[in-house]
């Protein structure tokens, strides 16, 4: 039996009593957990509706006040500055019970985070507050063609005439690609090569020059573009920070909104867990219950350690940038990598306790396995975390005596 919400439910929420969260927080995802039970079970998956259902879900977000969670308070946030720990529990807790309010929520952070962190005042005060309420669609352009984990590699550029900017290149796979109001695009000044030349300016999607010229259809039904920028103009107040900080902008910002990649594939994580559970528990296999089964036993047994290890390493990683370090881009290498592999493994799981059904299209597992997959990749694949690790380990032995 499929349902587009969960049933009645045993997920164990014994570690938002954690001492990495708040009573706050323990408030908010409870909160949550009731509202997503009574508002996500009529989210339309076909292809043909996504960009009309992730337009909905982001003003059904904003009128609940979720979105006031993606801004910090001085702009209509919940909180003071971006909360990592919130960000996380929210995204766990609508990626089980429905990707796309998933990805409508972690968009209208990620696509505006560059500006909570380094925006102006002014910059601040036109696009935050409307993000918070649903108002507008924000998007996140890094990734390019031939420049997706090497982001040094971009070779969209921009040069200044006058009083304005002038952006000529190509952006890819951009999430919210052809309905977001505005898009933080990441380009290199004309003449400049490496990290160091990189800038981040806001595009509004009705600046002239700019082209949605492909929709991309993945796995997942999400809204997701191709960008051309020909000779397209927006105001040099458009640049947020500091001209060539853009990279580090960008990493700063993946350092915030990465280890909530690990937080979403947990949720998916937590769901196909559910529906294994249900299904080992209610199926009979040579005349006994599933769970019968030692190898049944050993997969479950798999699923519960690496749900609570996955948990441990995200809300580590998120209480230490909450509570003690600007950056955190060890913990949250390591939280998005074992978080996102030891969901798709748990999913995978779960679609061969149920067997044949499990890949009819639309059950819930099915829809999982095809939600997950890109969690590997997106924000930095998994084969990057690995490197990103292994430097950040290895630099006490750079260091001399």
């Amino acid at each position: 039996m499929d349902s587009s919400a969960p049933q009645k439910t045993h997920y164990d929420k014994t570690y938002l009593d954690w001492p990495f969260l708040t009573p706050d927080h323990k408030k908010m995802a409870l909160e949550l957990d009731l509202w997503c039970a009574e508002n996500l079970q009529d989210i339309s998956h076909d292809r043909a509706d996504a960009d009309a259902a992730c337009q909905m879900l982001v003003r059904r977000l904003g009128d609940a006040g979720w979105l006031r969670y993606a801004v910090p308070k001085a702009y209509g946030g919940k909180m003071d500055t971006l909360d990592v720990r919130s960000l996380c529990l929210l995204r766990e807790t609508l990626a089980r019970y429905d990707g796309l309010a998933d990805f409508a929520f972690a968009m209208q952070g990620l696509g505006s985070g560059t500006l909570s962190l380094f925006g102006s005042e002014n910059q601040k005060q036109t696009y935050l507050t409307a993000v918070g309420r649903g108002d507008k669609i924000a998007a996140f352009a890094l990734s390019e063609p031939h420049a997706g984990s090497d982001v040094a590699a971009m070779s969209t550029s921009f040069r200044e005439e006058g009083d304005m900017l002038v952006l000529n290149g190509c952006k890819t796979w951009i999430s919210n690609g052809g309905i977001a109001d505005y898009y933080t695009v990441f380009a290199r000044e004309e003449g400049t090569s490496g990290s160091k030349g990189i800038s981040a300016i806001i595009v509004d999607a009705t600046a002239p020059g700019l082209e949605i010229v492909e929709k991309i259809e993945v796995t997942a039904p999400h809204p997701l573009g191709k960008l051309q920028f020909t000779d397209c103009r927006v105001p040099k107040s458009a640049l947020i920070g500091e001209r060539g900080r853009g990279f580090k902008y960008a990493m700063a910002t993946l350092d915030v909104f990465r280890t909530t990649v690990g937080a979403a594939s947990m949720g998916f994580a937590k769901r196909a867990m559910d529906e294994a559970m249900r299904r080992a528990t209610s199926r009979e296999m040579f005349g006994a219950p599933m769970t019968n089964l030692q190898i049944i036993q050993s997969k479950l047994g798999d699923m519960a350690l690496n749900i609570d290890a996955s948990a441990l390493l995200i809300y580590r990683a998120a209480w230490v940038k909450d509570c003690v370090a600007e950056r955190v881009t060890r913990e949250a290498a390591m939280a998005k990598l074992y978080a996102t592999e030891a969901a798709q493994k748990i999913i995978d799981d779960a679609i061969q306790i149920f067997g044949g059904q499990g890949v009819v299209f639309g059950e819930t597992v099915e829809k999982l396995y095809r939600e997950v997959r890109s969690l590997r990749i997106y924000e930095g694949a998994s084969e990057v975390q690995k490197i990103i690790i292994a430097g950040q380990a290895l630099i006490p032995y750079h260091l001399k005596d």
